[in-house]
């Protein structure tokens, strides 16, 4: 073997972005309870689309959340899922959020504007997924609040390519010409953690730092994924992971599960939630 490095320093440039690894794991210390792992909060589920909230939530609680409350929009939903008894359902207002990690926007609709100023302010960590994020690109009052909110408190978007675009003022295909630049703008406008989903799913950090994440494919192109993986990135925060590890672990187990389904079987958001499960899991930091 050869080897010839053409003239060209090892050190002539810095990576542009980082490939995400695997999270750390570790087993669960026998002397802890339900409370070492933090509470999941799930705000969403407007009129017709209760299902987006309890996907949120069963990921939220099959990723290793101490306990999943589930606030629906939609009060004629209440007692929507009895097969589910471990997700408690509330009234969203009556939720002490200050010590919660919230997941706010699946499946919200237009009803989760209203909620929106209440959550960005009192959230203890938040995850803006789906149509919290579409209120905020129409709404420079909730954009400068969650200006404000990014530089205080733990906070991760979840955009697809269309929300993105809408935050930024430009089209999707602008987006998706340069998927690093896009997600590193919003990242540094809005001062939160930005999981750019799609095809090699790009994870931004204010500072700049910028993640591709290796795992997951097509069979995650269903609806309801994206709920699954808002729940697991608030579970992980419950517990009181860093946002921008919370982020790249979240992403990567997700995308990992797709790659490992079975090719037999059909991969339904409903399934993958389940799925997710984390024997281990860090006692949220006091």
């Amino acid at each position: 073997m050869w080897f010839d490095d053409l003239g060209i320093a090892s050190n002539a440039e810095s990576p542009s972005a980082l490939l995400s690894g695997p999270p750390a794991t570790a087993a669960r210390l026998h002397a802890s309870h339900k409370g070492s792992y933090g509470d999941v909060a799930v705000i969403g589920g407007a009129p017709g689309m209760a299902g987006a909230a309890l996907l949120a939530g069963r990921a939220a609680l099959h990723h290793g959340a101490g306990r999943v409350f589930v606030g629906l929009l939609d009060p004629r939903a209440a007692a929507v899922d009895v097969a589910q008894p471990d997700l408690m359902l509330r009234a969203w207002e009556s939720l002490d959020l200050k010590t919660m990690a919230v997941a706010c926007g699946c499946g919200g609709g237009d009803a989760v504007r209203a909620a929106l100023p209440v959550v960005m302010s009192r959230a203890a960590s938040l995850v803006l997924d789906a149509d919290a994020l579409n209120a905020v690109a129409a709404d420079p009052q909730l954009q400068a609040l969650l200006q404000s909110r990014g530089r205080r408190l733990p906070t991760v978007l979840t955009p697809h390519p269309l929300e993105a675009a809408r935050l930024l003022g430009r089209s999707t295909a602008d987006v998706q010409l340069n998927r690093l630049e896009a997600a590193r703008e919003l990242a540094q406008r809005f001062a939160c953690i930005v999981v750019l989903k799609g095809s090699g799913t790009v994870i931004a950090a204010p500072d700049g730092q910028l993640r591709i994440n290796p795992t997951g494919n097509a069979r995650l192109a269903t609806a309801g994924t994206g709920d699954v993986l808002a729940g697991m990135i608030a579970a992980r925060l419950a517990g009181g992971e860093d946002a921008l590890a919370t982020a790249c672990g979240a992403v990567y187990l997700h995308g990992l599960a797709a790659d490992q389904w079975p090719q037999d079987l059909p991969l339904t958001a409903s399934a993958l939630s389940l799925r997710h499960s984390r024997a281990g899991g860090n006692p949220r930091r006091p």
